[in-house]
């Protein structure tokens, strides 16, 4: 007889991708330590503290953008937990779960903050992005 699973929440799920995306927090929840892509999020962070480290004539906007990269990637994914069917989710996540999900209002306030933010973060990624490369940095 095997033990049911933990269930996992999916508010909290999405909670950890938006807030902590960048260092893949949400992956180790949701699939553990063999996720491929959370060891992903944990080698761009260490390329940015490497980069930080060895190379400071190097602009700090190119030295964090590794950081930049993964943390656009936990709004994504926490955009797409959040906005996932409840069904699916436990069907995907909560297998051998004896509970359910049930999202309720604060998983909608948490993905229009989301939203806020992640668009915020894009596209001020790419405005400065444009700027170094375009202009080599003469706004700023």
């Amino acid at each position: 007889m095997s033990l049911p699973r933990p269930h996992k929440n999916k508010t909290l799920a999405t909670l950890l991708a938006s807030a902590l995306g960048a260092t893949g927090l949400h992956r180790l929840y949701l699939r553990g330590f063999g996720d491929r892509l959370a060891w992903l999020h944990f080698a761009l962070l260490a390329i940015a503290l490497l980069l930080l480290a060895l190379a400071p004539s190097i602009n700090l906007f190119y030295r964090l953008l590794p950081v930049i990269v993964s943390m656009i990637a936990g709004f994504l994914q926490a955009l797409v937990l959040g906005l996932m069917p409840d069904e699916t989710f436990d069907a995907t996540f909560n297998a051998g779960s004896d509970g359910r999900s049930d999202s309720r209002w604060p998983l909608a306030l948490l993905l229009v903050a989301t939203m806020l933010v992640g668009a915020t973060v894009l596209i001020s990624t790419m405005a400065r992005l444009f700027d170094l490369l375009y202009t080599g940095g003469a706004y700023g």
